[in-house]
């Protein structure tokens, strides 16, 4: 076994990532501390193919050196903007037409195995703060929130690994389930 290098692995160019057909899945995130989680929700969403990715609250935004770091170039490929207030922009999207999602621990949370994205909906899946998690106002107006199973003595994990959890989940799902809606 050889491990592939670089140029072997017939990734997009960032032009052609521009005009790819982007999954229907924009990400929130909801006042992260960290701007090293920011860069590499940006990178993560870059190899999914994200639609686009909202900054609110305190979120740090490009540039800056810390996401550069970790987003590795991807701030110049994955769309995103800013909000200064999370709840006005999940207003926004609902009236938009997105099913809103937010990634928390709830009583009636749906299970991310359990849970199968349908075809032609867009989706905005909400990450919140490192100690905090996704604010209440923000849960009232989720459609529903969606839960990662855990099984040791940790009740959380890191926004990066759990937004890397869920948009591999849901675009994995989206293409099995519907491989004409990329």
């Amino acid at each position: 076994m050889r491990k592939l290098k670089n140029s072997e692995l017939k990734r997009l160019s960032g032009e052609e990532f521009k005009k790819a057909k982007k999954k229907p899945i924009c990400v929130v995130l909801d006042n992260i501390r960290s701007a090293n989680n920011v860069g590499s929700v940006f990178r993560t969403s870059d190899a999914f193919l994200i639609e686009k990715i909202f900054l609110c609250g305190f979120t740090s935004c490009p540039p800056n050196p810390e996401i550069h770091k970790t987003a590795l170039g991807a701030t110049d490929t994955v769309e995103w903007e800013k909000y200064e207030h999370t709840i006005e922009l999940i207003r926004k999207l609902k009236s938009e037409g997105y099913t809103i999602i937010s990634v928390e621990q709830t009583e009636n949370s749906v299970m991310a195995d359990d849970f199968v994205p349908e075809k032609n909906v867009n989706y905005a899946l909400v990450f919140g703060n490192e100690v905090n998690g996704v604010d209440q106002d923000i849960v009232d107006l989720s459609d529903f929130c969606l839960e990662i199973p855990q099984f040791g003595t940790k009740h959380s994990l890191n926004i990066s690994v759990c937004a890397g959890i869920v948009l591999w989940d849901f675009t994995r799902k989206m293409q099995a389930q519907y491989p004409d809606n990329k």
